[in-house]
């Protein structure tokens, strides 16, 4: 299961639609390290001034390396944290995740064209 929802939030999913507070609220309690990445590689953009952060650092544990792979690999999940950081998203292997600032149209094309996803293996990662 991607997320843990509380019988509230999930009542209020019954009735209708939720608000992004409410889902990302849900999101972070539920993922708390993939939360983590994304808000520290969110902060490293916000202060250093660059058209784009990412995240390297290979997750500790297989757990964390699930939370992250669920965050990204759901749509609804990944437009709820670019709406909320005002970030676009991006992710490459099993644990590069980088934000852009939404201006950086050719920085993000880069990042997310074959040629780049292609010039980021290496052998230590096959099996991520």
């Amino acid at each position: 299961m991607s997320l843990t929802v509380s019988p509230s939030l999930l009542e209020k999913a019954q009735r209708g639609p939720v608000s992004d507070d409410d889902f990302i609220a849900c999101i972070r309690d539920s993922l708390p390290y993939a939360w983590s990445v994304v808000t520290d590689v969110a902060e490293r953009l916000a202060n250093g001034g660059g058209t784009f952060a990412d995240n390297q650092k290979e997750p500790p544990d297989e757990a964390a390396r699930g939370q992250l792979l669920r965050l990204v690999g759901s749509d609804a999940m990944r437009a709820a944290v670019e709406r909320h950081l005002n970030v676009r998203l991006a992710f490459q292997n099993c644990h590069r995740l980088a934000l852009f600032d939404p201006s950086a149209y050719n920085e993000y094309a880069e990042f997310v064209s074959p040629r780049s996803q292609l010039l980021n293996q290496s052998p230590e990662l096959v099996n991520c």
